[in-house]
């Protein structure tokens, strides 16, 4: 019985590694214009970029408005909605 257990949480840990591996990972550099427990602002170039956080997100340094960071991120859908096959054009005459 141990070993069934064992070999179980083998596989879920080996599932989930390749898993992990897998959702590819973005990153962004500039300074933190805004900051909340929530969320970060950080400007590139002439955008502003809003990224959540939560309570897991990693934090190294001092986080403050106007510290130049990188964040690491990575973009996951919320919600899906499709609506079907695309609709076809009717094909045009040509002249001959």
């Amino acid at each position: 019985m141990k070993r069934v257990i064992l070999i179980a949480v083998l596989v879920m840990f080996a599932v989930s590694a390749v898993y992990a591996a897998s959702v590819k990972t973005y990153q962004v550099t500039g300074p933190v214009l805004e900051l909340k427990d929530d969320m970060i602002v950080v400007q590139k170039g002439n955008d502003k970029w809003e990224i959540a956080r939560d309570k897991d997100t990693k934090v190294s340094g001092d986080l403050k408005v106007g510290a130049k960071v990188t964040i690491q991120y990575t973009m996951t859908a919320k919600e899906i909605e499709s609506k079907g096959p695309a609709k076809k054009e009717p094909a045009k005459a040509t002249k001959k």
